[in-house]
């Protein structure tokens, strides 16, 4: 596991923070600042229960540079059968997914982290060195029910602050 740190919206350099600090589908806002279509790959998934839970990257259509990795637990049970295929199947980012299928919900940022990476997600993100990287913890609800657990890791960007060589 990496180390995640609690941070303020104040504490997170640009990009970062515009692309992190808000109640929005985070699908929708990274496609509008690549203006490119994000595409999903899923890295593991597994259900138990009513729950599934998968880890993905999401990377930009046209040149598969990565975006985000997420990992996310889903309440199956909240949607119907047309959406869970959908979401099961793995291949469209769930904020997409929802959108599409005019599923109404809310979404609720409970932390914005800084996140040492750990050599797997350097891997990941293509990361030559080991660089802070910033996301964000959030819920979704759909009345007042919680049905989904995210969190969001953005890859490094040429303005983000390296972390000291020791």
């Amino acid at each position: 596991m990496p180390r995640v740190t609690v941070v303020s919206a104040e504490q997170i350099p640009q990009p970062y923070r515009s692309l992190l600090v808000h109640d929005s589908d985070m699908t929708r806002t990274l496609e509008r600042h690549v203006s490119d279509r994000a595409v999903l790959r899923p890295l593991s998934t597994f259900s138990s229960g009513a729950s599934y839970f998968r880890r993905v990257l999401l990377v930009q259509e046209s040149s598969g540079r990565p975006l985000a990795l997420g990992a996310i637990r889903v309440r199956l049970d909240a949607f119907a059968q047309r959406l869970r295929t959908k979401i099961l199947a793995g291949q469209v980012p769930l904020g997409r997914i929802l959108r599409e299928g005019r599923f109404a919900y809310t979404s609720t940022v409970n932390a914005l982290l800084a996140v040492e990476p750990t050599p797997e997600i350097m891997g990941i993100f293509w990361m030559p060195e080991s660089t802070v990287l910033y996301g964000r913890r959030s819920e979704m609800f759909r009345d007042n029910t919680k049905i989904a657990d995210i969190v969001e890791v953005l890859p490094p960007t040429s303005r983000a602050p390296r972390k000291a060589r020791r």
